[in-house]
């Protein structure tokens, strides 16, 4: 196993939802990013179907693994660890990765590390633009959070701030996207509207921004309720829905929060960097406003290219290097997914040492061959 003046070779497993992910990178250094996604498959349902996830999973995970050793040219007996998402996300579909990841750390006599979903969307902007300062602010937002996070330690202390109390962002875009019939995920469809449509042409309001709200909490249940009432009586009253426009007012008071509370949140905590890490951070307008209101305040902004804020493999590869590097202690092989991980545990440690051999001794024969 490499030590901390080593940079470890790491690969790590992303399967919380519908994209299959596995990534490999060197220290601080993107190898390889390969990803499966089912989303066409959920398309005609309109939503993530978990059982269409997991049986995806499980046919693309083999392959996908396969491509990524390839991609970055290294030989699976040349890793220092195997990185998987044990949480939060889908149950079944967290299973398939988490029994994946222990199926090749036992056979390659590996140390298994299982971390949290959250905690490596926070990590992965280290790909991008290096070591991540201490503490760091991060903004998530996705089809399932929208959190702000406050990290001075990615792998041992996050402390949640603030988190969605209903509908996360991500979720808004899709239910919006459905009431306007422009299919599903509705996050990229919405943006692109919006690009033509005039953010300030309907007052879709700001939730939980009022005095006596709470500071770093987000709601957009009424956000959405409110679009999908001005779009049906629009339809009533036989007019017309502006598409545009009501993607552009409705990205605009979405995004307008999001900014706002974090460039808050910063100011409160006295922290000169935000990173915005999660799927709706590849948002255009959420990057620009961002940036807008990052540099009025005199905060760094931090945000990875769009590919590396989705769900994939490399991010859960990087938390699992800093794991390595910091020689936090591996997980056992009787790892379980936990679906509703908190963002507290980056990381789930064992009981043991993490190597395979010290848990377990059935299978010494058979496993020899497989990787001589």
């Amino acid at each position: 196993m490499a030590d901390s003046r080593d940079e470890p070779l790491v690969l790590g497993i992303e399967t919380s939802c519908d994209e299959t992910g596995v990534g490999i990178v060197h220290g601080t250094t993107l190898l390889a990013d390969a990803v499966a996604s089912s989303v066409d498959e959920h398309a005609r349902f309109g939503g993530v179907v978990p059982e269409v996830a997991s049986r995806a999973h499980l046919e693309a995970m083999v392959p996908t693994i396969d491509r990524a050793l390839k991609e970055a040219g290294v030989s699976a007996k040349d890793l220092d660890g195997i990185a998987v998402t044990a949480g939060p996300g889908l149950a079944g579909a967290l299973l398939v990765g988490v029994s994946a990841a222990k199926a090749y750390a036992y056979a390659l006599d590996k140390p298994l590390y299982g971390v949290n979903h959250l905690a490596s969307h926070i990590c992965v902007d280290q790909l991008e633009h290096g070591p991540l300062p201490e503490p760091t602010m991060a903004l998530l937002v996705s089809g399932g959070h929208s959190s702000l996070l406050l990290s001075a330690d990615i792998t041992s202390d996050v402390r949640p701030l603030g988190s969605t109390i209903d509908d996360a962002a991500g979720e808004a875009f899709d239910k919006i996207a459905r009431v306007l019939n422009l299919g599903f995920p509705g996050g990229p469809v919405i943006d692109r509207y919006a690009r033509e449509g005039d953010p300030n042409a309907i007052a879709f309001p700001r939730g939980l921004t009022g005095p006596r709200d709470p500071a770093y909490d987000f709601s957009f249940s009424g956000l959405k309720t409110s679009v999908a009432r001005w779009i049906e009586a629009k339809r009533a009253a036989g007019e017309d829905v502006p598409v545009r426009d009501v993607s552009a007012s409705f990205q605009e008071a979405v995004v307008d929060v999001l900014t706002r509370k974090a460039v808050r949140a910063c100011k409160d905590e006295g922290v000169d960097h935000l990173m915005i890490g999660g799927g709706v951070a590849a948002n255009s307008r959420l990057r620009a406003l961002a940036q807008e209101r990052c540099e009025k305040a005199g905060i760094r902004l931090r945000v990875p290219r769009p590919k590396l804020c989705t769900d994939n493999g490399a991010m859960v590869a990087a938390l699992g290097a800093e794991m390595v590097a910091r020689n936090r202690s591996a997980s056992s092989l009787d790892l379980s997914a936990d679906s509703s991980l908190p963002v507290t545990e980056p990381h789930v440690p064992g009981h043991g040492h993490g190597h395979a051999h010290d848990h377990d001794h059935v299978h010494e024969v058979s496993k020899e061959n497989l990787y001589s």
